[in-house]
């Protein structure tokens, strides 16, 4: 029995000794900010690069007058509507058509497999650059516009026919849309 206690306190003994001695790890891995001072980087020199492709482009189609959107896309009407003076605006209902081409005017997405389109306005997840382009639209308009990666489907792509980081051009036609009821309270 005097040896069971003797080998119960030296054991203790010994787990108390070896965690008192223990420090506190270093981390593996430290940040220097350098990962995203280069993801920054890359990113900039992607956008330019874009950019300088989609000018080229508008260079070249020299019968369209093309408008640079304040959200880093450009546009041309194909078909404007004169006439009307409204715009879809927040909660409005949209009813639109579009097909999608890359930057060679290959065709990616047809109308008919993008099916007509009804859009809450900025009330549903749809492609950045037509959630703000739908609302640049009259009734009645064609527009085609020309969005760099980052407003179509970004680095990730659609996990079908749009791969990373694809500028796109889109042609839109607003068929029509609803304005949301006022809801005017009369006293």
């Amino acid at each position: 029995m005097k040896l069971r206690n003797t080998l119960s306190v030296f054991i203790i003994g010994v787990l108390l000794f070896s965690c008192a001695k223990q420090q506190a790890r270093k981390p593996v891995s430290q940040t220097s900010g350098s990962f995203i001072e280069e993801s920054i980087a890359r990113n900039k020199t992607l956008i330019a690069n874009e950019e300088k492709l989609i000018k080229f482009i508008i260079s070249k189609d020299t019968l369209k007058q093309y408008v640079a959107s304040s959200k880093g896309y450009w546009y041309k009407y194909d078909f404007k509507n004169v006439e009307d003076s409204l715009f879809p605006k927040k909660g409005d209902v949209a009813f639109f058509e579009y097909e999608i081409s890359d930057l060679k005017n290959n065709i990616i997405y047809t109308k008919e497999e993008l099916k007509p389109q009804t859009y809450y306005v900025d009330k549903q997840d749809i492609m950045m650059g037509l959630r703000d382009g739908i609302k640049l639209m009259k009734k009645g308009e064609t527009v085609t516009f020309l969005f760099p990666s980052h407003m179509a489907f970004g680095y990730h792509g659609d996990n079908e026919k749009i791969s990373e980081n694809e500028p796109l051009i889109c042609k839109v036609t607003l068929n029509d849309f609803t304005e949301v009821a006022s809801t005017t309270k009369l006293n």
